[in-house]
């Protein structure tokens, strides 16, 4: 019998508003985000990460991979451009119906995935977006967690998605840093609880992240 995976999708804005500082630091908290991970043993045992990027276009960076030989990708910003936003939940769902395995007569297939979307700004391509977030809702996440980074993100597009929306005010290293542990945390606490439910209560947020009603 194959192990049951735990999939994580980390939906990631790279758009031009991100260079400097905030890409720099959003490297530097997946990163954190993987080796934290990595010293949980039942996290290292069942949860596969992929991560999606969108800026004037929206990419798989690195298909679902187990937490023992997943190796960060080369993230990086063009200069300026659109923000995708459509085209990766477009990506997502289509990599949720491909990599997620179903229920069979003899095996379990993978618990609920949670995907985690990072975002300082607003979708260029409303009309997709609109339809692709329906469609995100439409599938068994366990949860879907937005982030709006900065002053510039907008909410409203994200409570089209979720009801987990949450601010990040600053774009700093240390706040990043605080985002993608919280996540960690997160990803830990549903990796223990899927046995007994088909979705997650989320733990509580550090300071420089404020739940947003």
């Amino acid at each position: 019998m194959s192990v049951r995976r735990l999939p994580v999708y980390l939906v990631l804005d790279t758009s031009g508003s991100m260079r400097g500082e905030p890409i720099q630091s959003l490297k530097v908290g997946v990163q954190s985000l993987i080796s934290s991970l990595r010293q949980d043993p039942h996290a290292l045992e069942s949860v596969y990460i992929s991560i999606i990027t969108f800026d004037n276009e929206a990419r798989v960076l690195s298909p679902l991979e187990s937490l023992e030989t997943f190796q960060t990708p080369l993230i990086d910003c063009p200069q300026s451009g659109a923000t995708m936003t459509g085209a990766a939940l477009e990506l997502l769902c289509q990599c949720m119906d491909r990599e997620v395995r179903k229920n069979t007569e003899t095996d379990k297939g993978d618990w609920r995935p949670l995907a985690f979307l990072m975002t300082d700004g607003s979708p260029s391509d409303t009309a997709l977006y609109n339809a692709m977030a329906e469609e995100v809702r439409r599938r068994p996440f366990a949860s879907v967690i937005a982030c709006a980074a900065g002053i510039k993100a907008k909410h409203e597009p994200l409570k089209k998605l979720t009801e987990n929306i949450f601010n990040l005010e600053t774009m700093d290293g240390h706040s990043f840093a605080g985002l993608f542990q919280w996540v960690s945390s997160t990803v830990s606490s549903g990796n223990r609880s899927m046995g007994a439910s088909a979705s997650i209560t989320l733990p509580p947020p550090p300071p420089e992240i404020q739940v947003v009603i």
